[in-house]
């Protein structure tokens, strides 16, 4: 490291991604490596609404040499730590805590990071925080994408409330509302109003409940369709399969009209739950972008217009390829402490053998194929 450099690498974001990846410098000898974090580890999991649980099951089989799909690390499980299959979200930050705690992972909170600026020559970046400015060789962004919801999508958005801004659904008053998205989070909001006897209309152009897609990311998770057909059966979901075009308000009531005429009226905000931009467009003018919205990364998951930026976590993409749950972008942990290591000099040959015989190091995604045979 440059003597004028501050850090070796500095990871932003204390998440799941952030977590996992710290650990896996750790493990691949990196030692001179900060997190930083506006808030607290978890942050984002612990804004998740009361009801909400992970869709990913989690269940301790290490010894059997299979890693909980929800565990950042292999030698941990949130099911032996929590003793819960589907974990809260506060549950799954106190995971996260004990395997700070564990590693002894250096982690600085309340450092809100404002923008990155790459040093002269490309030897690092400086990194602008409201505490101060500091430096390092090697950045890698692992925020998440839970406090950045999609807010414009149509005219009229502003006026519905997004699920990822409700502490809870038992607040809510009225007794007929509208979930304008049908993927994960916007079933969980309806299944957890029908539970508490509410009226509920769902509309979403794709109906990923009808979807048969064998990539978990982009259809519904058995968990989630198990609770939508109990919700179903109440005779309170009603599943519409288009596009919401606008939302105004008539007559006192909140009117969602729909790409085909459909007028659907609800005294209560819509609730919005349309996806989420990520936390990448806060530095997305250093990267080059897909035409379909993602971030165009080398096989090192290396940004491909800044040297030594790298990204982990929900937002990596490569093509076809989507690894937005734990289970998938930690496979690729190794790939990224691998690649810094190395430039660092060091020898990673036990690391890798480790790494990828615990399913933490996915260099080859000519494998990733999603075809079950039933």
């Amino acid at each position: 490291m440059s003597p004028d450099l501050n850090w070796d690498v500095v990871i932003v974001g204390a998440g799941p991604a952030g977590i996992g990846i710290g650990a896996a410098l750790a493990d691949a000898g990196i030692t001179h490596f900060t997190l930083l974090e506006r808030h607290e580890v978890g942050a984002s999991l612990r804004r998740w609404t009361n009801e909400t649980r992970f869709i990913t099951p989690s269940f301790t089989a290490n010894a059997f040499g299979l890693v909980d799909l929800n565990a950042v690390t292999a030698d941990t499980s949130p099911a032996f730590s929590l003793m819960r299959e589907h974990p809260s979200g506060a549950g799954y930050a106190d995971y996260l805590e004990r395997v700070v705690e564990n590693r002894a992972l250096p982690i600085q909170t309340g450092v809100d990071v404002h923008h990155i600026t790459p040093l002269a020559d490309d030897v690092g970046f400086r990194i602008t925080t409201a505490t101060g400015d500091l430096t390092t060789r090697y950045l890698i962004w692992a925020a998440g994408e839970f406090q950045y919801p999609r807010l414009t999508a149509f005219p009229g958005a502003a006026l519905c409330q997004p699920t990822s801004r409700l502490a809870g659904y038992a607040s809510l008053t009225g007794d007929d509302f509208v979930v304008i998205g049908g993927y994960e989070s916007g079933m969980d909001a309806a299944i957890a109003l029908t539970r508490r006897g509410k009226r509920v209309r769902v509309v979403d152009p794709y109906a990923p409940w009808d979807s048969d897609d064998p990539d978990p990311s982009q259809s519904l998770s058995p968990y989630t369709l198990e609770r939508v057909d109990d919700a179903l059966e109440s005779g309170l979901l009603e599943l519409l399969a288009d596009e919401v075009a606008c939302v105004e308000m008539s007559a006192g009531q909140y009117c969602v009209g729909t790409a085909t005429g459909e007028r659907l009226l609800t005294s209560v905000p819509p609730l919005l739950a349309i996806g989420f931009h990520g936390s990448l467009r806060l530095i997305e003018s250093h990267f080059a972008w897909h035409e379909r919205g993602y971030t165009l990364l080398t096989p090192d998951d290396e940004s491909t217009r800044r040297q030594g930026l790298f990204v982990v976590g929900p937002n990596v993409r490569h093509g076809n390829v989507i690894f937005c749950f734990i289970y998938k972008f930690r496979q690729r942990f190794g790939v990224v402490a691998r690649t810094i290591a190395q430039r660092m000099g060091l020898d990673t040959t036990d690391f890798e053998a480790t790494y990828r015989a615990n399913g933490f190091l996915l260099d080859d995604l000519t494998c990733c194929d999603m075809e079950c045979a039933c």
